[in-house]
């Protein structure tokens, strides 16, 4: 989720009045006329978005940078945090699903197929993630931040989920298994336990490596000079922040956290408006969970509102952080870098059921199988990216 620059700890100025009251007014305004428009709850989501975006960009947590400091510098922190991240999800998730309910409201996970679909298409994303400086969430709070190259990538992102959505059916033959759920499977308590206990392991390994090739161990529970307003924050915090955001979004959409369905349904009603297509038609729509995206208000869509309201609340951040400056000075290398890895983020999302967050963090906070796939097939997907980026004149 990481784009390089963007959100750093220590790049602090000081706060830009003028654009965090701006942010800050968007969020309010947007809660009162969507709470106006369609309820209380998605005005919820839509402040639940901002606070992800918040969060996000303060800590500068994710997935991008975090995978490129794991492989280049021994770094770990990021993925020890995202462990404790998935812990925390799982503990609340689990229980939460094997009732079927989460203080009193109904509540779904994401349990897809895995298969070779979902491996090629993580793969994909993967180098997509390394390319455009960022996952979904990431080119999501960056452009919040004032990242004017990860909005192209955002851009493309967009434009690859749509190309993806318009080619389903040529994936549609290769082999998969059918949804798994590990709770379901092994038992809600035996699950619990393998989850946690993958969780630390990985954790400790990582810490072990860091250890031997830095001779210490990056903390993920402070940092010099954090504060909650201005940032930067501790990993642990934004790790803590978003698994109970997650769980606030299974209570208040009856289902996990994700962002790339939205970006098929944009991407589709843009290519309705401007003539070049007839979406409705297309194979990708008819999916029972989907059939009704493109006749309903985008104020009505609880993915959309949390992505905008993400983008929103990661501006508020940026601005009390003293670090929103959109540049727009942009070689030929990296712009082509944004345009290639938008695309194959799309792509690569639309084939392995959505992205970092809706496939490996929610699906594996759903007990699916298809997360722990998804991240298998990520991980060789971001080692090739980062040694093509200097193709690009990136830096790694």
């Amino acid at each position: 989720m990481q784009n390089q620059g963007a959100g750093e700890p220590g790049l602090q100025g000081r706060p830009q009045t003028l654009v965090a009251v701006i942010a800050a007014a968007l969020l309010v305004l947007g809660a009162l006329y969507v709470a106006r428009a369609t309820g209380l709850r998605l005005a919820a989501l839509w402040l639940v978005g901002g606070a992800l975006g918040f969060a996000l960009y303060h800590a500068a947590f994710g997935f991008t940078g975090a995978y490129r400091a794991l492989f280049l510098t021994g770094r770990s922190g990021a993925v020890r945090a995202q462990m404790l991240m998935l812990a925390v999800a799982v503990a609340i998730f689990f229980p939460a699903l094997e009732a079927g309910s989460l203080f009193g409201a109904p509540v779904r996970g994401f349990v897809f197929p895995a298969g070779l679909e979902v491996a090629i298409g993580a793969f994909l994303f993967g180098i997509g993630m390394q390319l455009g400086g960022g996952c979904a969430s990431g080119t999501l709070y960056s452009t919040g931040g004032g990242d004017t190259r990860t909005a192209i990538t955002l851009v493309c992102f967009v434009a690859g989920m749509t190309l993806g959505a318009w080619d389903i059916e040529r994936w549609a033959v290769l082999p998969q298994l059918p949804p798994i759920s590990l709770p379901q499977s092994l038992g809600l308590w035996p699950a619990l336990a393998l989850n946690l206990g993958i969780f630390a392991l990985i954790a400790w390994a990582a810490a072990a490596r860091e250890r031997r090739m830095r001779g210490s161990v990056e903390p993920i529970f402070r940092c010099e000079g954090r504060a909650f307003l201005t940032g930067p924050w501790p990993f642990a915090w934004a790790a803590l922040a978003l698994a109970l955001l997650n769980a606030a979004t299974l209570v208040l959409a009856g289902r996990p956290w994700g962002i790339t369905q939205a970006f098929a349904t944009w991407g589709a009603l843009v290519a309705e408006a401007a003539g070049l297509a007839d979406p409705v038609w297309w194979v990708y729509w008819e999916d029972p969970t989907r059939v009704d995206l493109l006749h309903r208000p985008l104020v009505r869509d609880a993915t959309t509102l949390m992505n905008v309201g993400l983008i929103v609340g990661a501006g508020l951040a940026a601005a009390l952080a003293g670090r929103f400056a959109p540049g727009w000075r942009i070689g030929w290398r990296p712009l082509l870098a944004a345009i290639l890895g938008g695309l194959m983020l799309g792509y690569g999302a639309r084939m392995a059921f959505g992205c970092n967050i809706s496939a490996f963090f929610s699906g594996v906070a759903s007990g699916s199988l298809h997360g722990w796939l998804w991240i298998l097939a990520a991980l060789p997907g971001n080692w090739l990216g980062i040694r093509l980026r200097p193709m690009f004149s990136l830096p790694t």
